[in-house]
């Protein structure tokens, strides 16, 4: 039996949703609504409580980190749907390489720019009272000072700084995908779900670093992915929130 809390098909919640896709694994979907904190919740801490989404519940154990959790379905379940890691030694770490590199870097740097254009009329719009309310539910320390920084606003210097680490984040990926089909020879792995769950919106969103005429290659990996069965049926299944994408703000 397989449970998966996630906010959905998108950023760290779509790498193990898509993962089970792919595997052709059954499971039970729980979506928590982040408009209601209900990551915060005192039942979702009692899963998880660091209060982070995703986490999958399997056999009465909870697995918890996004990339951990894709790793622990093709462990537990390898020979189910489609392998997704690559049997060569070399070509897994290659695939280790990539996936560490979107949880260290290139998540963050998106991720910050989300917190400034979609947390943080969220924070501004409490009272003091409630906004140190919810700050009491928040179990972990660096997710207080987020939180803290969202409501002030986030310094320039600091957004300046993670728009240069997306730039740099996009020309890797292009760099490597103007010429492949794939982020490792093998083929499709864990490394191209981990890295299209934070790119995928990104023509949306940062267009003006995703576009057909700066980043071919890319687009085209992202065409490929979205046009996968197990994408689809995901994005059927589970369809994406509406939002108001809009493109951000730089300096």
């Amino acid at each position: 039996m397989l449970k998966l809390y996630s906010f959905g098909p998108g950023a760290n919640s779509l790498k193990p949703l898509l993962t089970l896709y792919e595997k052709g694994l059954h499971f039970e979907g729980v979506r928590l609504d982040p408009s209601k904190f209900e990551q915060h919740s005192d039942w979702f801490k009692a899963v998880n409580p660091r209060g982070q989404v995703p986490a999958l519940w399997h056999d009465g154990r909870i697995v918890t980190e996004s990339t951990v959790i894709c790793e622990y379905l093709e462990d537990v379940f390898p020979d189910a749907g489609i392998s997704l890691r690559p049997v060569d030694p070399f070509e897994r770490a290659n695939m280790r390489i990539w996936t560490k590199w979107v949880d260290e870097y290139f998540c963050w740097c998106v991720s910050t720019i989300g917190w400034h254009i979609g947390i943080r009329p969220i924070a501004q719009s409490m009272s003091d009272a409630d906004f140190e309310e919810h700050l009491k539910k928040v179990p972990i320390p660096e997710q207080q000072v987020k939180w803290r920084r969202a409501r002030e606003g986030f310094p320039q210097e600091l957004l300046d700084e993670e728009y240069r680490k997306i730039g740099v984040s996009v020309r890797r990926l292009e760099d490597r995908l103007k010429d492949h089909e794939w982020l490792v020879d093998s083929g499709y792995s864990l490394a191209d779900i981990c890295n299209f769950a934070i790119a995928n919106r990104m023509p949306a969103g940062f267009p003006d670093y995703v576009n057909e005429a700066d980043t071919p290659g890319l687009i085209a990996w992202l065409n490929r992915i979205n046009e996968r069965p197990a994408v689809k049926a995901m994005f059927a299944n589970v369809p994406m929130e509406k939002l108001a994408t809009r493109e951000p703000e730089k300096a």
